[in-house]
């Protein structure tokens, strides 16, 4: 069996808040309710007087704030105080397992753990353990660099995704820990739900975590030796930054004449990160939909029934396309007006992949000929089937996302366009609670 840190998986260091207090403690990612100031507002109220991870990130509804650089530096004063006047606990080495209800009534699993930044690669046919599931818009990088570059901690949004049908990894290390009690147990702020944590800290705990990492890799394995571990489910771009800054601060290092043994144990070298199992049932995939604006919605539909070889039929209404869309994981379904009447036409195709690996580049090829085109990206089908009413407006719908060809289309196909699912509702997604010493 190889040692767990081959596959690029150590124990972490972790750091908690003496006497935490999660409803004050831990705020939802930094990349959640980007035009909802309020919600950031209330967390204020929430975080008032007590320590609390909301200090120690910056919201990205904040991102182009004229005091964006005065925030920074805030930031990194509040670490640093943090971290010198006792606000933070021992450290623990050890995995967390967690297990994280939602307002929605769904429990989601998960493993915290350390991942290194060497075994992880967003750029296209990467054959590294750790790749990117969407792709990467570089841009978006250098802002988030300034945050990260010197702080003296960090904290984990990232959720890698693995693909373990038998319950190996997370829901195995659950198994490990259910008798024992909980490090923590609490509610979360603003409609967050609750989460408990539990340590895996012997050294029999860790070695069964490395076990089953070890199963799940070989049966990962690709021809060519290639092993795909973990794809990036949410934090593509924090992931990325992370690379960006410990690539930049590793030629510093080589530069100042560091060996291996203290690039090796550079913390800057690893990221925290949770670990989902990608067939858990608290885990939901809600593809992302489309609407094109000023188009002509039948040559569009034409054009992607060649392209995906398809078969395009019109149907009586809203009800009957949305169940034809949601039963199947390769038909489309549009909306809009022609002559002044609402069509709804299904596409049913034979498709393999995930379906908006395929759709996408065919809706990209198409806009280059259609001057004045916009395309919107839209959570939830009942929103897109409103918009396809409009003039000059097609909705398009997309079919689940189906988990089972979710590694072999990223696999064989690199990153899902943007845009391409969403893991739950904007509630769901991971709170910040766990700390680390980064500079």
């Amino acid at each position: 069996m190889k040692n767990i840190e081959e596959y690029g998986i150590r124990v972490p260091q972790i750091l908690y808040p003496k006497n935490m207090d999660l409803s004050s403690w831990s705020v939802i990612a930094c990349d959640q309710y980007t035009q909802d100031k309020d919600y950031w507002k209330k967390a204020e109220e929430n975080a008032k007087g007590k320590p609390s991870t909301l200090n120690l990130i910056l919201p990205e509804v904040y991102l182009n704030s004229p005091d964006k650089s005065q925030r920074i530096e805030q930031i990194r004063k509040t670490m640093k105080s943090y971290l010198e006047e006792g606000v933070f606990d021992q450290p623990k080495e050890a995995f967390i397992y967690i297990e994280r209800t939602t307002a929605f009534g769904r429990t989601r699993k998960g493993l915290v753990a350390q991942i290194d930044l060497e075994t992880y690669e967003w750029k296209p046919f990467s054959k590294a353990n750790i790749r990117a599931t969407e792709a990467t818009i570089v841009e978006r990088i250098p802002p988030r660099m300034e945050i990260r570059k010197g702080a003296p901690l960090e904290l984990p949004h990232i959720m890698l995704l693995v693909n373990d049908k038998e319950g190996l990894l997370v829901e195995g290390a659950g198994n490990i820990v259910k008798n024992k009690a909980p490090l923590y147990d609490g509610t979360l702020m603003n409609n967050g739900g609750s989460i408990k944590g539990w340590a895996l800290e012997s050294k029999e705990e860790i070695q069964a975590v490395a076990g089953a990492v070890d199963t799940i890799a070989r049966k990962n394995t690709a021809a060519d030796g290639s092993v795909f571990l973990f794809a990036v489910g949410d934090g593509n771009h924090s992931l990325a930054t992370a690379k960006a800054v410990w690539d930049e601060y590793k030629t510093e290092l080589v530069e100042k004449g560091a060996g291996e043994k203290e690039l090796v144990e550079c913390p800057v070298r690893y990221a925290l990160i949770e670990i989902v199992n990608i067939y858990d049932e608290g885990l939901t995939f809600e593809p992302i939909h489309r609407v094109i604006f000023n188009i002509n919605s039948r040559e569009l539909i034409a054009f992607l029934e060649q392209k995906l070889e398809g078969k395009a039929k019109e149907v009586s209404s809203k009800e009957e396309l949305e169940k034809a869309v949601k039963n199947s994981w390769a038909h489309f379904g549009f909306a809009f007006k022609k002559d002044d009447q609402q069509k709804y036409v299904l596409l049913e195709t034979n498709i393999k992949e995930l379906a908006v690996a395929r759709l996408q580049p065919v809706i990209d090829e198409f806009l280059k000929n259609c001057s004045g085109s916009e395309i919107d990206y839209i959570h939830g089908s009942e929103e897109v089937l409103k918009l396809g009413t409009q003039d000059n407006a097609t909705g398009i719908l997309l079919p689940p996302i189906a988990k089972d060809s979710f590694f072999e289309t990223i696999n064989n196909r690199g990153p899902l366009p943007r845009k391409s699912f969403s893991m739950g509702e904007a509630d769901e997604k991971r709170f910040y609670l766990e700390c680390r010493k980064l500079f």
